[in-house]
């Protein structure tokens, strides 16, 4: 509860007083360092009073292609005269709003497609004291061929198994249709459910992931908006499948318009008897509920997550023991992110062999993914799982904008690196991504017009894990800064080649010690930007290192050397 007590003390003050804390310190029996190690942990809370205006500018992938650097600077320049405690302008990580870039937050509200105007427009409004409004309005529910009820009664999976009480049946159905998880693992959900059911002891957890953070993933943000019953009936499914009797959907602090979405779905739940002591007169429990994170990338790693739950620092712990085993509260708990879940009641509902057919070319069921970035339609779309990545990005998301031409894009996001345009036929698919060495991941595409430098992206992609590191393990505190710094100065150019060659053997170095020591999946993907930057647009690097030149006319303009000395070394 000790963010319920953060939150209501910042909301009264704007920030957490010294005072303040001493006094819930006292009133709980907290010592004041571990109150302070958390409340300093996360990023939206403020340990000193704010400026009027906090102007946070998206820096990462989607909105940095969509011109987040230009939009700061402009930004910057109509209020350089103003004091730090009126207006503080900086960076942020990624806002969760890829497909309607670049996006930036006032005070906690976040704006999109935003200009530098408009900008100006809102900052003078919150430096009125006037109301802001979050520029993100409420969508109307959207038909997807994900849902198995469309005009008909909803939670038919649950009130059939209910009948039955086959639960070993519906963990059969679950691995004849082979469901893998589909936040970027692809671990069997049957083998992954089925562990928890047979820990011993009464205790046991379900915690549906949606903190989704990682650049250009906004998919979940959709599936929570329009399809929040099969989100929250997948589930309860998996909490009477396990035995487990409360389960928390952990959602990102910047969906405040999901959050009120599932909050109304729950509440009809428990109003329907689908939900709480007595499930349908059925004797079954299982009782859920919404958890606001209290921010920060780091969270969407699973053992990171529960530390947040419990109120701790959100630092990931060793492995084994896993989740499964030992998870929330030391309890064996069940981790699923939002696609998953809904998966479930689909194969439930549809049968194992519209599942399989649902899919291309070998691949199984429906696949939300989001594209952002130089295309001409971004946004999400379900298509079949295995379809080709050209077939996504031209005959849905409409190709690039502005007739450019496709160089380059990120299957799922800076954790699965860049693939040049000559790959785009590659499969939407775990096997063929994985072999065409990248991931499916979460289904987060980037893409990247003719225009594009490729080292700026990568800079960008390893800047965005140093900054969102949680500085537990030195491999990953220290090796991000050390990558960073070593793509720095190759977007500065005139390198002798010695140095290159040095340069690129710390790289293997470090990406060696990075991917075999860290604790957890954030350090070991640290290189993996770089490291296809290198593999598929090596010559772009090398005209930057040897040659001083950007080929894109990039990275050595005035602008980009001024925005480097704000964030060399500097954590936003």
């Amino acid at each position: 509860m000790i963010f319920d007590d953060l939150r209501a003390i910042q909301l009264r003050h704007g920030f957490l007083p010294k005072a303040e804390l001493e006094s819930l310190s006292s009133r709980t029996q907290t010592p004041l360092y571990q109150i302070h190690s958390v409340a300093s942990f996360y990023p939206h809370f403020h340990l000193a009073a704010p400026a009027r205006a906090e102007v946070r500018v998206c820096a990462d992938m989607s909105c940095h292609l969509n011109g987040a650097c230009e939009l700061r600077a402009d930004i910057e320049r109509r209020f350089a005269n103003a004091r730090r405690s009126e207006v503080e302008i900086r960076d942020v990580s990624c806002l969760g709003r890829c497909d309607e870039a670049p996006a930036i937050a006032v005070n906690d509200h976040i704006f999109t497609d935003v200009t530098a105007d408009r900008a100006e427009a809102v900052v003078r409004a919150a430096l009125r004291g006037d109301e802001l409004h979050d520029g993100h309005p409420g969508q109307a529910r959207m038909a997807c061929a994900s849902d198995p009820y469309a005009d008909a009664e909803k939670y038919g999976a649950l009130r059939a198994e209910i009948a039955t009480k086959d639960w070993g049946g519906v963990l059969a159905l679950l691995k004849e249709a082979e469901l893998r998880g589909m936040g970027g693992a692809g671990f069997p959900t049957s083998m992954k459910w089925d562990l928890v059911r047979k820990q011993p002891g009464p205790d046991k957890y379900i915690v549906c992931n949606a903190d989704e953070r990682e650049p250009g993933t906004i998919k979940d943000r959709f599936i929570m908006t329009h399809l929040p019953h099969l989100l929250v009936e997948g589930m309860i499914l998996a909490g009477l499948v396990t035995g487990a009797k409360e389960g928390i959907l952990y959602i990102r602090h910047e969906y405040h318009l999901q959050e009120e979405i599932l909050g109304e779905e729950i509440r009809s739940c428990y109003r329907a008897g689908l939900l709480g002591k007595n499930i349908l007169g059925s004797g079954l429990e299982f009782e859920l509920r919404v958890f606001v994170s209290p921010g920060g990338y780091i969270c969407g790693e699973e053992s990171a997550l529960i530390e947040a739950i419990e109120g701790h620092r959100a630092e990931p712990r060793n492995k084994p023991p896993f989740p499964g085993v030992v998870g929330l509260w030391q309890k064996p708990t069940v981790i699923n992110n939002v696609e998953t879940f809904i998966n479930v009641p689909q194969i439930l509902s549809r049968g194992v062999e519209w599942y399989k057919t649902a899919g291309r070319n070998g691949s199984r069921g429906f696949k939300f993914v989001g594209v952002s970035g130089h295309a001409a339609r971004p946004g999400i779309y379900e298509v079949p799982l295995g379809i080709t990545m050209r077939e996504v990005l031209f005959d849905h998301a409409g190709g690039m904008r502005g007739g450019h031409t496709l160089k380059a894009f990120a299957p799922s996001g800076p954790s699965s690196g860049y693939l040049p345009a000559s790959m785009a036929d590659v499969r939407l698919d775990f096997k063929a991504l994985a072999e065409a060495g990248s991931m499916l991941g979460s289904g987060t595409i980037v893409v990247c017009d003719e225009a594009t430098c490729m080292l700026d992206m990568a800079l960008n992609a390893v800047r965005f894990y140093r900054n969102e590191s949680c500085g537990k393990c030195v491999p990953c505190r220290v090796g991000s800064q050390k990558m960073v710094d070593l793509l720095v100065r190759w977007t500065q150019g005139g390198l002798p080649e010695t140095q290159y060659r040095a340069d690129l053997a710390l790289l293997d170095e470090l990406s060696q010690a990075m991917s075999l020591t860290s604790i957890c999946g954030l350090g070991q993907i640290v290189p993996a930007p770089i490291q296809s930057v290198l593999k598929h647009f090596r010559a772009e690097v090398d005209a930057h290192v040897l040659q001083g030149k950007c080929p894109s006319g990039i990275c050595f303009t005035a602008a980009v050397r001024a925005g480097e000395a704000n964030r060399v070394g500097i954590r936003p």
